[in-house]
Order: structure tokens, then sequence, then C-alpha cells
């Protein structure tokens, strides 16, 4: 499902992903795990074509980043670090916003939405701005989009960073269901989270595996 081979990034003199090769196969749960600064991040921001590699590519579901990545972007369902949204907006918005432009209208936009809703257990703060809520409703907002048109793959970067362990609890929880279906990969620096939720462990230091 996820195919990522002599991956290559540099930032000037940084060399942030030195040559990582990795498979994932469907159904699997893979925690990509190291110190900050180790190069997960980068390279998941390259699993998802949030940015070139300098050499080396990938493929998602058998599509290549670069040749194809609109049907890369199809399949995938991207939590970033920190869980960015629209703080002004409120989450019933938020999540009508993200439909749309996922090409989502009418009667498919609310069986969608109202999906996620459920699965993300958002019914109390869907009219609360998004700035308003706590930071473990505010990631499970950003999780909910994520999954709003049911992809094939989840790519989920630091997804529990800053949580208190009862929200860090309900969101490992959600990865496992969702892991049932999906194929899973997710950064960490949190070795008891890749003994929660994964399956194996990816680790990675100084850009290499």
């Amino acid at each position: 499902m996820i195919k990522v081979e002599n991956l290559v990034k540099v930032f000037g003199s940084l060399r942030a992903v030195d040559n990582i090769s990795l498979e994932v196969n469907h159904g699997e749960i893979v925690g990509f795990l190291g110190p900050n600064g180790a190069g997960k991040s980068t390279t998941m921001k390259i699993i998802t074509c949030f940015q070139t590699p300098t050499t080396g590519t990938a493929s998602v579901c058998g599509y290549d980043i670069i040749k194809d990545s609109l049907n890369v972007r199809k399949n995938i369902g991207y939590l970033p670090e920190s869980a960015p949204s629209y703080p002004d907006m409120s989450v019933m918005s938020f999540l009508g916003f993200i439909a749309s432009i996922r090409g989502f209208s009418g009667t498919d936009a609310k069986k969608s939405i109202d999906r996620v809703i459920q699965i993300c257990e958002l019914e109390k703060v869907l009219y609360k701005k998004i700035e308003t809520l706590s930071k473990g409703f505010k990631q499970r907002t950003s999780f909910a989009q994520a999954l709003l048109h049911d992809p094939k793959v989840l790519v989920l970067d630091e997804p529990t960073d800053g949580l208190d362990p009862n929200q860090k609890y309900i969101v490992r929880k959600l990865i496992r269901e969702l892991g049932k279906q999906k194929t899973i990969i997710l950064s960490t620096h949190i070795l008891e989270e890749v003994e929660a939720v994964c399956d194996r462990a990816i680790i990675i230091a100084n850009g290499s595996i």
C-alpha cells in the first residue's frame, strides 16, 4: 500500500532524509519511531505529496507521488502535526468545507460528514468554534477531516502529541479501530504509543532507518 524507494531530501547542507526505503502492507499499523528532528515528518510530507524528494520516489496504492500525485492524495487521509484547521470555523462548517474540497455535495456530503462525526464522537461540539475546543476535540476534528473521503491509507504525524492521558486513550482506541480496515503509518517519538497501537515499528534517526 505504501512503498518508499531510496528517498532523499536535502535542505541546503542538511540531509533530512538519507536514502530511506520501506514498505507498509494492507491492514498494517506501522509506527515510525524516532527522536524529534529524525526525519519522520519530512518523510511523511513526501509520501503525502506536500514536498517533493530530492531523489528517490514513493508510491501509494500503486500511484507514484511524482507522476500521479492527484490519485495519491485521493487515497490518503493526512493528519499533520499539531492538527491544523480554521479556528474561527465551527466543527460542522469546517467539515462541510473539507467535504466540498473533496468533491462531495448534497446527500453524499451529508452522509460522509455524519459518518466521521460518529466515528470521532464529535456530536457535543458540532456548532462550537474550533478555537474554543479542548486540544483533544481539536485533534478529533482534524482526524475527522482526514477520514471524510474514506481513504485506504492514513498518514498520522504525532497523532497524540500534547494530549492528556484520557485523550490519548481515546485517540489510540480510534487508531486501532481504523486499522481493521485501513493501512496506517504514524510517526511518534513515544515508545509507549508504538506498543499501544502498532503492529511493528520502523526506527529512524538522523534521516536513516
